[in-house]
């Protein structure tokens, strides 16, 4: 289930292929003035998914049994690969 969406994407206009990445929402309990999240039993640390459309994207956030904040970057990038 989507908590909250960071785009990361220089393109932003780009659709058809970018990158996704997903971690739990609490995670961004440390940021400043966030809103909270409590852990959840089933939620894995973080997962990523290349080369994929932003509708596969969400769709696959979506349907996570937890809730999760999804990063999209641009093909070609990840988070970890800056």
């Amino acid at each position: 289930m989507i908590q909250n969406v960071i785009d990361n994407r220089k393109r932003q206009h780009r659709w058809k292929c970018i990158n996704v990445a997903i971690e739990p929402t609490w995670h961004d309990n440390s940021v400043t003035d966030s809103d909270r999240a409590e852990p959840a039993a089933d939620e894995s640390d973080y997962e990523e998914r290349k080369r994929v459309s932003v509708a596969e994207a969400i769709a696959w956030a979506h349907d996570l049994p937890f809730p999760v904040t999804v990063y999209l970057y641009d093909d070609g990038a990840l988070g970890h690969d800056r």
